[in-house]
């Protein structure tokens, strides 16, 4: 694990994605604004909730969520599959990165206004380059923050965002922040941070799926 960390009560964090929204439909870049799920989204959010909620140390687990909307829509659907239901925690170290007035536009409304943004081998980290968003360092400090905290809590189920994820499986393993801003980000599975390694995890889309995820648990 690269990241320094206090001795930890618990070597397990379940990193969730929010589920799909209207405008991850339309590539449009949501930063700090929002989106409601669509139904395909919604339906994600329960299978990981009964997939999550089957587990052995389900009866555990405290839910960290960022302060979005999209975040808190799929935690609360999430939380409705595990007994008893856990207490659901907002930290706002975990909201999605604020990319200024690139906030609410389209892939193709970037480059036109910003020509090249995405060229090159630094393309993968065009977030970090608008001109009033949020920048690597602090970003990545807040994150890391977070990170080395988490671990104090029982069983933490951690539903976040794209680049949040990214960046957080980057500085758990180590990895420099442009690979890290390639890793995938799917919102069908689940990111299981323990004892040093990332283990990715398909989500069913059936009830009664323990069995995905009860190594080492």
């Amino acid at each position: 694990m690269a990241i320094g960390l206090r001795t930890p009560i618990n070597d397990c964090i379940l990193l969730v994605r929010h589920g799909e929204t209207e405008w991850n439909l339309q590539r449009r870049n949501q930063g700090r604004f929002d989106s409601a799920l669509t139904e395909r989204g919604m339906t994600q959010a329960h299978a990981t909730g009964r997939l999550i909620g089957s587990l052995p140390k389900a009866a555990t687990a405290r839910i960290v969520v960022s302060t979005l909307g999209r975040a808190q829509r799929t935690a609360e659907i999430i939380r409705t599959h595990i007994e008893p239901v856990p207490e659901l925690v907002i930290d706002k170290r975990l909201r999605e990165l604020s990319i200024g007035s690139w906030d609410g536009l389209t892939y193709d409304e970037i480059a036109v206004c910003c020509p090249g943004v995405f060229d090159g081998d630094n393309g993968p980290e065009w977030c970090f380059r608008s001109p009033d968003g949020e920048r690597y360092e602090s970003f990545a400090a807040r994150i890391g923050e977070w990170l080395s905290e988490a671990f104090d809590a029982p069983y933490v189920v951690a539903v976040t965002h794209g680049i949040v994820s990214r960046i957080l499986r980057g500085l758990y393993a180590g990895l420099p922040r442009g690979v890290a801003m390639t890793l995938p980000v799917p919102q069908n599975k689940i990111f299981r941070l323990s004892k040093g390694a990332i283990e990715e995890i398909v989500v069913p889309p059936a009830a009664g799926l323990a069995a995905a995820l009860d190594r080492n648990d």
